[in-house]
């Protein structure tokens, strides 16, 4: 049974945080590939105008280049609405017919609002769930998580790195004000975001 690891997000921008955690859990977790999946329109940011999901799609090309492992899943882009973890968890299940094991990859900050995600109890069924650390936020206490939602115990998977701490907010902070992120993105990636005159 292939072992997948799924990244989700918007990636609006991809960051060298999240090249860093899919490298991370594929090594630890010896995952057969980690599909890169950007969200059409995630309903925790149905307020927030995302930007085009052709640049972002040609971002994440860019960041994964020949990277061994790495693909991109355009699932949610080209899915109507508004997107849900638990439509992209079914509709890959659906796909491979029981051939593949899903690990989902999470900050501990993500996992500890899981429990007010869309049908948090099916998620769990459908796959395990790779909690990273990220500086500025506790562990997620377990027992809590349990009582929320049953079953989740034996499903969470710890790490213990990467612990950067980057996000896509910051990055698009830091081009608008027209500081450098040379150390936040790939190159090729920052490269991009100033010849298309993104996030200014």
């Amino acid at each position: 049974m292939q072992r997948i690891g799924l990244m989700g997000g918007t990636f609006d921008p991809v960051h060298s945080g999240h090249m860093q955690l899919a490298a991370e859990s594929q090594r630890k977790l010896s995952l057969d590939k980690v599909l890169f999946i950007p969200a059409g329109q995630p309903w925790m940011k149905s307020d927030r105008k995302l930007t085009p999901a052709a640049h972002r799609l040609q971002m994440l090309k860019l960041a994964l280049g020949a990277s061994p492992g790495f693909e991109i899943s355009r699932l949610e882009i080209e899915r109507p609405g508004l997107t849900y973890t638990i439509d992209t968890l079914r509709q890959l299940a659906q796909t491979d017919k029981g051939k593949k094991e899903y690990y989902l990859i999470l900050s501990w900050n993500t996992l500890a609002e899981l429990p007010g995600w869309k049908e948090p109890a099916a998620i769990v069924r459908l796959c395990y769930l790779v909690a990273a650390p990220r500086p500025g936020y506790r562990q997620p206490d377990v027992a809590t998580l349990e009582a929320k939602i049953k079953g989740i115990t034996p499903k969470i998977i710890w790490l213990d790195a990467p612990r950067l701490n980057i996000s896509s907010t910051a990055v698009r902070e830091r081009v608008k004000s027209g500081a450098s992120i040379a150390e936040m993105v790939p190159p090729a990636v920052a490269e991009y975001i100033f010849k298309e005159n993104l996030y200014r």
